[in-house]
C-alpha cells in the first residue's frame, strides 16, 4: 500500500466555462472520433461550441491535496487521451492540486508513452498495471517513493530429538552447492511474518509448524534490484514430521541433527550465519528471548497490527532476558 493515495469519495467536476455534464457525450462517440475535431453542438437558445479535448479527466481527491485519476474510465484512444490529459494538468493546477497518481492497466498500456510524454514518471508497476505520478507544485516532490524493501523469513524447526529440519536448494550460487540450510522464503503481499514463515517450511519440506517466536532479523541493502532487504528469522515448532519435498526448488530436506547442521564449514565460516545458528541455540536454552507476536488496535487507522515484542511473565517463563 502506498502511503499518500487513500481517496476521497468525490469526483472532479468539469471547469464551469465548460457547461456540458459528463453524460452529454457518450465514451463511443470519443473514441469513434479520437481528438482531431470533437466538437459538439449543445441545445438551447445560446448555443455554443464545446470540445471534447477540455474536458477532464475524472478523478477522485486524496487526502494530501492530489488526485487519483480514476483508472477504470480511461478513455482508450491515445490522442483522446493526451488532450484530456494535458488539459486536465492544467485544470488541477490551477486549482492547486499537488501529487497526480496515474494508473494505467496493462490493457491500456499504450497510454503510457503519452503520460510519460507529459511528464509523468515511473512510481512503481504490478503485474496488471503501472503507476506513474506527476508533482504539481514548483520545486521537489513529496510524494512517497516506491517500497524500498523486500521481506523474507526463515523457519528454524526442531523437533523433540534436537534435529533441525534442513534443507538444501536446487538452485543456488555455486559456494553454496551441498549447503544444508533452514527453510527460506518471501513475504507475499498482505500476508503476516509469522504465517509466511509457516507457510515457506509447509511449502518446501510438508511439515506443518506453529509460530513461536521471531528470534532475530537482519537488515541489508542493495539486494535485489538496489532494495533492501529484511530478513526474519522465526523458532517454529513442528506439528508433524513426515517430509515431502517441493521438487520445485527444494533437491532435498531431512531432519539434522542439532551438532552436525552447525558444525557445518559454510555456517562455521560465515559470521552472520553462525551469529543466527547461535541465537537460535541460545534460545533453546531458555538463554535468549525472542519476540512473540501480539495483535492489537490502533485508533490511527483502526486497522488490528501485528504487534512483536517480549514479554516475561513469571508464571509461563520460558526464557530468561539478560
Amino acid at each position: 500500500m502506498i502511503s499518500g493515495i487513500s481517496p476521497k469519495a468525490s469526483h472532479s467536476s468539469t471547469p464551469n466555462y465548460s457547461y456540458v455534464p459528463k453524460q452529454a457525450v457518450s465514451s463511443v462517440d470519443e473514441e469513434k472520433l479520437g481528438a482531431g475535431n470533437l466538437l459538439y453542438q449543445i441545445n438551447g437558445t445560446n448555443s455554443s461550441l464545446f470540445s471534447r479535448k477540455l474536458r477532464i479527466l475524472d478523478s477522485f481527491d486524496d487526502e494530501y491535496g492530489g488526485v487519483i485519476v480514476d483508472s477504470e474510465r480511461l478513455p482508450a484512444n491515445p490522442n483522446v487521451f493526451a488532450s484530456m490529459l494535458s488539459f486536465s494538468i492544467s485544470h488541477w493546477k490551477s486549482k492547486g492540486k499537488k501529487g497526480i497518481w496515474l494508473k494505467l492497466p496493462v490493457e491500456k498500456s499504450d497510454l503510457v508513452p503519452v503520460a510519460v510524454k507529459e511528464g509523468f514518471e515511473y512510481h512503481h508497476a504490478e503485474r496488471g498495471y503501472v503507476m506513474l505520478t506527476y508533482w504539481l507544485p514548483e520545486g521537489p516532490s513529496m510524494l512517497p517513493a516506491n517500497a524500498s524493501h523486500q521481506v523474507g523469513v526463515g523457519g528454524f524447526v526442531i523437533n523433540d530429538k534436537n534435529e533441525v529440519l534442513v534443507v538444501q536448494e536446487k538452485y543456488c550460487a555455486p559456494q553454496f552447492v551441498g549447503l544444508w540450510k533452514i527453510p527460506t522464503g518471501f513475504i507475499v503481499e498482505s500476508e503476516e511474518i509469522f504465517t509466511g514463515a509457516v507457510r515457506e517450511v509447509k511449502e518446501e519440506t510438508g511439515v506443518d509448524t506453529e509460530f513461536v517466536e521471531v528470534v532475530a532479523f537482519r537488515h541489508v541493502h542493495n539486494v535485489a534490484f538496489e532494495k533492501s532487504d529484511l530478513f526474519f528469522i522465526c523458532m517454529l515448532k513442528p506439528v508433524s514430521t513426515h517430509i515431502m519435498v517441493d521438487d520445485h526448488e527444494i533437491q532435498a530436506a531431512k531432519w539434522m541433527p542439532l551438532v552436525e547442521f552447525v558444525e557445518q564449514p559454510l555456517i562455521q565460516q560465515d559470521c552472520m550465519f553462525k551469529k543466527v545458528i547461535d541465537i537460535c541455540v541460545e534460545r533453546l536454552g531458555k538463554r535468549y528471548c525472542g519476540l512473540s507476536v501480539h495483535q492489537v488496535a490502533s485508533a490511527f487507522d483502526g486497522k488490528t497490527s501485528s504487534l512483536y515484542y517480549n514479554v516475561i511473565d513469571s508464571q509461563h517463563n520460558n526464557c530468561i532476558g539478560n
